[in-house]
């Protein structure tokens, strides 16, 4: 795509369809960078908005970039990196997510690793979007790798005073995940019940992310106040991408309009 703020491109699709799909590729998750690649494509090609490229080990160096170009050479739509730590950025990418971790217990992840990678972020011409990122239990390996104090899923209040601590703060964007760990998958995605308060604390764009899987499980994600979706091991493990995604955008077309009219 043409050198734009992806920032405001996202606005833009926000204000005029009233939601947003993004897929997360982890290329350390797929058997090659090929697979990870084409995943990457099918879902774009099925409705996705946005890939987001990373994870919390391994997605760096040599795969990271190869990906990433890979990526950049089938996609029109913005690459956003979600970093894992400060290794896990490449050149290849438009924007970046610089995520200050709001629960964790370490302040490495609060204000360290940003301060340690702002340069080299400058220095590519990166574009960074400024995000609050919470960790929801169960929290899987960004929530063992972050030393995070998770966020008990029936405690919603604590997540929607976290959110809007993060929005005072100056984050433009707010995540709420619940980590990526299978094993942990049937404990769902973040609960609908914190989802609504995440949503009704804040004013910008509210992304949640982690366990989910169904189209039921998006559809009431949308209801209950996301702005986006962030999916990843639902188009990973899917038979075939495009067609899940294909199921997946009609949610957020249909969640989007509804939106707009409310």
């Amino acid at each position: 795509m043409a050198k734009k703020s992806v920032e405001k491109y996202i606005h833009e699709i926000l204000d005029a369809n009233g939601a947003m799909l993004f897929s997360v590729i982890d290329p350390v998750d797929y058997k090659s960078e090929k697979e990870a690649i084409k995943t990457a494509e099918a879902v774009i090609k099925g409705g996705a908005d946005i890939i987001v490229l990373g994870g919390s080990i391994g997605a760096q160096g040599e795969l990271l970039d190869n990906v990433a170009i890979g990526i950049k050479d089938v996609v029109d739509s913005p690459l956003i990196l979600f970093p894992g730590n400060i290794a896990t950025i490449t050149k290849y990418a438009d924007a970046i997510y610089f995520m200050s971790l709001l629960n964790a217990r370490n302040p490495y992840w609060i204000t360290q690793a940003q301060m340690l990678s702002a340069p080299l972020i400058k220095s590519l011409g990166i574009e960074p979007l400024s995000v609050g990122y919470i960790v929801v239990q169960p929290g899987g390996t960004v929530g063992w790798v972050g030393d995070v104090n998770v966020v008990p899923r029936e405690k919603p209040k604590i997540a929607a005073s976290l959110a809007l601590a993060g929005e005072y703060l100056g984050n433009r964007f707010i995540i709420t995940d619940t980590g990526s760990n299978p094993k942990l998958q049937h404990m769902g995605p973040v609960p609908k019940e914190m989802v609504r308060a995440v949503s009704s604390a804040i004013k910008v764009p509210y992304i949640v992310a982690g366990g989910v899987t169904t189209t039921l499980d998006l559809r009431l994600a949308y209801s209950n106040g996301a702005d986006i979706v962030q999916i990843g091991t639902a188009f990973e493990n899917a038979d075939n991408a495009y067609k899940r995604a294909l199921a997946f955008s009609k949610i957020v077309k249909e969640e989007g309009r509804k939106k707009i009219k409310g």
